[in-house]
């Protein structure tokens, strides 16, 4: 039996494209591919199929797939080692015959122009090389990225960025994670491109007022120059190469690329995405 194959399930998107499925799929249809079983026993429980593999091991991944499967290739978190580990994945899909291969890449594909964007570029382009049917689900950027460090935001009473006015369009992972399971589980996504971000887009300011007014605590954007901002960054313990990575991502969502909002992501869910301010309420409750 053919089934629908979760990469990297254990991981916080994986688990919820995994919950998801198992609302709309019975769990016999579902597999997961994970580096360690234990993390996945509570999936097993449920009806999974667990099958373990990894990325950095290609002989791992040789019973990972089977022909008819329909898999996501959730993208690795170990920048600068992902073109190597994605394509490890896109042959061992390729050698069992998969009938789709979705991706979750970068919003703006080919267009974006920002270091964090090459290696989803890279993977992009080797499936497309591979012959494979796929579907490009081109996330923009989470609210979680910036509700997690609520706890850092509200200790300091700022919000720190060289993103000068620039505007976001991000979602909740949850959003990303059902547009997913739709693309899994329904048809007519093949050899697809999805732009997926938020409804509405948003600038640090915003976002720094919004915080202010829900937690009752004074929060401002501290607007800095990247080179300030590097400095923060490191100061605060974030390795050198990574926050350079960051501080390139606020100059990018300067430039507008991260402000795009096509509507697929609400056209695919069905719904409206999840305002960011609710992802604040909920981080701060």
């Amino acid at each position: 039996m053919s089934r629908i194959v979760v990469t990297g399930a254990t991981g916080a998107l994986g688990r919820l494209v995994v919950a998801d499925l198992l609302e709309r799929v019975p769990a016999d249809r579902i597999a997961v591919v994970v580096r360690n079983q234990e993390k996945a026993a509570d999936l097993a429980a449920r009806g999974v199929d667990v099958r373990v593999a990894d990325y950095d091991d290609p002989a791992s991944l040789a019973g990972a797939f089977a022909a008819g499967d329909r898999v996501l290739l959730i993208s690795g978190s170990e920048v600068g080692r992902r073109v190597p580990q994605h394509t490890t994945v896109i042959e061992a899909a390729k050698a069992a015959g998969v009938a789709q291969l979705a991706y979750t890449g970068i919003l703006g594909g080919p267009e974006a122009d920002f270091e964090l964007a090459a290696e989803h570029k890279a993977t992009e382009q080797a499936i497309l090389d591979s012959g494979l049917p796929y579907t490009f689900l081109r996330n923009g950027w989470y609210h979680e990225n910036y509700t997690a460090q609520l706890p850092v935001v509200l200790e300091h009473g700022a919000v720190v960025g060289s993103a000068g006015d620039g505007r976001i369009a991000s979602a909740a992972r949850a959003d990303y994670a059902a547009a997913a399971a739709v693309v899994l589980t329904g048809e007519g996504h093949l050899n697809r491109v999805y732009e997926l971000s938020g409804d509405t887009a948003w600038s640090l300011e915003e976002y720094a007022a919004e915080v202010s007014g829900q937690s009752g605590r004074e929060v401002t954007y501290a607007a800095l120059p990247a080179d300030a901002h590097l400095d923060v960054l490191t100061g605060a313990g974030v390795p050198e190469p990574f926050a350079a990575i960051l501080v390139d991502v606020d100059a990018a969502i300067a430039r507008g690329r991260l402000a795009g909002a096509s509507g697929d992501l609400s056209r695919l869910i069905g719904r409206p995405t999840t305002p960011v301010a609710q992802a604040i309420a909920s981080a701060l409750a």
